[in-house]
């Protein structure tokens, strides 16, 4: 109620200047003598008025439309970011940076989702791409995202795991359907016929060895010393949303995470970014010149790859750009052995203390 009564004034202040403008128009036109006359110069005159009075309504209409939609905008930054949310500097010995940015400059909002968490069954991340951008994405983004946040602590299995967001995705699309044609009182039939979201889920376990499960999102690149490589060149699984999953999914196994290597994930805004001459963004040669300085760090290399990002495009990107960077910072101790002893010792992890490397 009181929140009611708060707006009540705002909204009666935003149409008393409509109003009053109004009521000055209809007065000048029925007691002053001259709105009556037929002489041009009468006539030019009542045009003259009628079209201050004009112009003033529609410069106040405009004014009042751009405050709502600034304010629009600026719930939906907010509801982004809380999405989004920051993602802590180190997770279980994973060095991690990440950055988002918008083809949707004055809204701040994208398309593009990730997530990083440690879990029992190891450090489980997610990167993915809406189809479209702006606030309209972002409902699609909370249902993938909450979905993965709460499917990671529950299912062993990485293949459970993006069931659990394809089923999220599903329900999240039906109900928008239904929101959207009302009238209708009938279940979609198909209401992902055209929408979809590429996903990309990864697990690295406490040794390093890293699974993965691609649905039509682009690999990642693995950075170990100066060699920058995909981390695998397999088919991916079609995007989530318009095709069933298999009956059978298998996360195929990518080798290892090292310590001193790195991942970078991306969205494919990054690779189909274009300069003046229609040229696409060298990610892998951006990869190469940002292993070559020092400190190779998950911050500097996304400062390096946003400012080659900003410099190719102009700062006018066509889609949305995110890019995920987690390093291994483990390091690795050799378990002695008694003399004698047989067999050869197995190197053990361990995490050190956290540092700052901004």
């Amino acid at each position: 109620m009181f929140r009611i009564k708060a707006r009540l004034p705002r909204k009666v202040q935003a149409m008393a200047l409509p109003i009053a403008w109004g009521a000055m128009a209809i007065t000048y036109k029925l007691v002053c003598p001259l709105a009556r006359q037929d002489s041009l110069g009468a006539r030019l005159v009542t045009g003259a008025v009628f079209f201050a009075v004009g112009t003033g309504l529609i410069l106040h209409v405009r004014q009042a439309l751009l405050r709502e939609l600034r304010q629009v905008r600026k719930v939906a930054g907010a509801a982004q970011s809380a999405l989004l949310r920051p993602l802590p500097a180190r997770i279980d010995g994973l060095n991690v940076a990440a950055a988002q940015l918008s083809a949707d400059r004055s809204a701040c909002v994208g398309g593009d989702l990730y997530e990083v968490i440690a879990t029992e069954h190891g450090v489980r991340a997610v990167i993915g791409d809406v189809r479209g951008h702006g606030i309209a994405a972002i409902g699609t983004v909370a249902a993938v995202l909450g979905s993965f946040r709460e499917a990671v602590h529950d299912e062993p299995d990485l293949d459970r795991v993006l069931r659990r967001l394809d089923r999220a995705l599903a329900r999240h699309l039906r109900e928008r359907a239904r929101e959207e044609h009302p009238a209708s009182g009938l279940e979609p039939d198909s209401p992902v016929a055209e929408e979809f979201v590429t996903v990309l889920l990864l697990e690295i376990d406490p040794d390093g060895e890293i699974t993965a499960l691609n649905c039509g999102h682009p690999w990642p690149y693995l950075l170990s010393g100066t060699v920058v490589a995909p981390l695998a060149r397999a088919d991916p699984l079609p995007p989530l949303g318009p095709f069933p999953l298999p009956t059978e999914l298998d996360p195929l196994p990518c080798g290892s995470l090292l310590p001193g290597d790195s991942l970078v994930l991306y969205t494919d805004g990054v690779e189909d970014a274009r300069d003046a001459r229609g040229r696409f963004f060298p990610l892998q040669a951006a990869l190469i010149g940002a292993v070559r300085n020092e400190p190779i760090t998950p911050q500097a290399i996304l400062r390096t790859l946003f400012t080659a990002l900003m410099r190719h495009t102009r700062g006018k990107q066509a889609d949305d750009i995110a890019l995920l960077v987690l390093r291994n910072d483990r390091t690795r101790l050799k378990c002695s052995q008694p003399s004698g002893a047989r067999g050869t010792a197995r190197p053990a992890t361990h995490d050190p203390q956290p540092t700052n490397h901004l």
